[in-house]
């Protein structure tokens, strides 16, 4: 079994490829106070279906926290990494009451293989985890430049450039398949962005390097409507209205790409 559910009928897990979440879960400790953090829904989901208690998660973005709230709601250990100080300090204060699980997030670019791999080490100490390797990852990037939330050079929201993005993207992915048990699962969470006046597919193109650069196996390519996107709430009808004045069509969907890694 690749879960802990043992009973098909009244599990809560969503096998379909397409899903449809009219609300964000704003229980406990989420918040939608963070530009671009995805909907817990998302890692309750994918850490349900692809993890069993007391497994330890790796999130190469962390962000605003949502999926180590998931963790520690399902009692999964955590791992994270994430250039913004500041949002680290305001996860760490939301964490002071943990008790359930182990967790560990490092200020570090996920680019920079060697200090990854140090921080790595210090955080498998931190959780005991004595295996020095994780059993699921998520990646929640930013969407190239669409969104900027630092003004540090390394940070994936600088870039401009498709084809740097997806260079800096696949050695991220390298750098943390590297702790992924064989035969485990990775998913990324990625949507599309306009540049330019056309639709740069840059899902499609996220799916299309991981499956060129590493051996694994693509088991899921799951759409998930986009509802109350922080950066248009309240302005719903201005951006209707822009597309229609001109041709292009506004985005209310993103993709979740799952894969088994084969090496």
């Amino acid at each position: 079994m690749i879960n802990d559910e043992t009973d098909w009928k009244t599990s809560d897990i969503n096998v379909d490829s397409l899903w449809l979440i009219q609300k964000r879960d704003s229980s406990g400790k989420h918040e939608n106070n963070y530009h671009g953090n995805f909907v817990p829904q998302i890692p309750y989901q994918l850490i349900k279906r692809y993890t069993h208690k007391n497994d330890t998660v790796l999130e190469l973005f962390t962000g605003s926290g949502t999926t180590l709230f998931e963790c520690e709601n399902l009692e999964r250990n955590y791992i994270g990494f994430d250039i913004n100080q500041s949002m680290i300090d305001l996860i760490y204060q939301k964490m002071t009451d943990t008790q359930n699980i182990h967790f560990a997030i490092n200020n570090c670019d996920v680019c920079d293989t060697l200090k990854m791999n140090e921080c790595m080490s210090q955080s498998f100490e931190w959780c005991e985890n004595e295996s020095k390797f994780v059993d699921f990852i998520i990646a929640h990037p930013p969407y190239m430049d669409i969104v900027k939330f630092t003004d540090k050079k390394e940070d994936l929201s600088a870039i401009a450039d498709l084809q740097l993005f997806l260079e800096k993207f696949t050695l991220a992915i390298k750098n943390g398949l590297n702790f992924l048990k064989k035969n485990k699962y990775f998913a990324v969470v990625i949507g599309d962005v306009y540049k330019k006046s056309e639709v740069i597919p840059l899902g499609f193109y996220v799916m299309d390097a991981i499956k060129k650069n590493f051996k694994t196996k693509l088991k899921g390519i799951i759409v998930k409507n986009i509802e109350g996107n922080r950066g248009k709430i309240g302005a719903q009808g201005i951006w209707r209205y822009r597309a229609m004045q001109s041709d292009y069509y506004l985005f209310k969907h993103e993709y979740i790409f799952v894969f088994k890694k084969e090496f």
